[in-house]
């Protein structure tokens, strides 16, 4: 038994393969092909866009933009619509709302194609921030606001 397992042993170690730095022959002491070639650095990238884009050039025919009014010029006024409603009663609950809150609401009928509408209105504000401010202060009550802007 003690015979089989060192000739098994020494079976293994003859069909090793040789190790990546020794050569398969004692006497030879020079790198195989495929160690020169790993040896050689690979060449460095080259980076021709740094020479070529300042060269190229596009040409682009661009209109002169038209200059905004300034917004001082203009004239508009802010409107806030806090409700439309069939009936004139309905109408008159959420003016009285907006009166308990501070606000200066009015009443607006209107015929159109699909009836007669009640309509309630907070405005005119000639500053947004009047506006965002009578807004807050029905959104804290959570009345929802439909904003038009008008020239004046």
């Amino acid at each position: 038994m003690l015979s089989g397992i060192l000739l098994s042993l020494t079976l293994y170690l003859v069909t090793l393969p040789p190790a990546p730095g020794e050569s398969g022959k004692p006497g030879d002491e020079a790198p195989p092909e495929a160690a020169k070639a790993e040896a050689k650095q690979p060449p460095k990238p080259r980076f021709d866009f740094y020479t070529m884009l300042p060269e190229q050039s596009i040409d682009v025919e661009v209109d002169p933009a038209e200059v905004a009014k300034p917004r001082a010029t203009r004239n508009e006024v802010y409107l806030l619509q806090a409700g439309s409603f069939r009936q004139r009663e309905d109408a008159d609950r959420r003016r009285a709302e907006l009166l308990l809150l501070g606000l200066e609401p009015r009443v607006e009928e209107s015929n159109g194609d699909n009836g007669r509408w009640f309509r309630v209105f907070l405005g005119p504000f000639d500053s947004r921030s009047r506006m965002a401010k009578a807004r807050s202060l029905t959104a804290g009550q959570d009345i929802d606001t439909l904003l038009l802007k008008r020239e004046g």
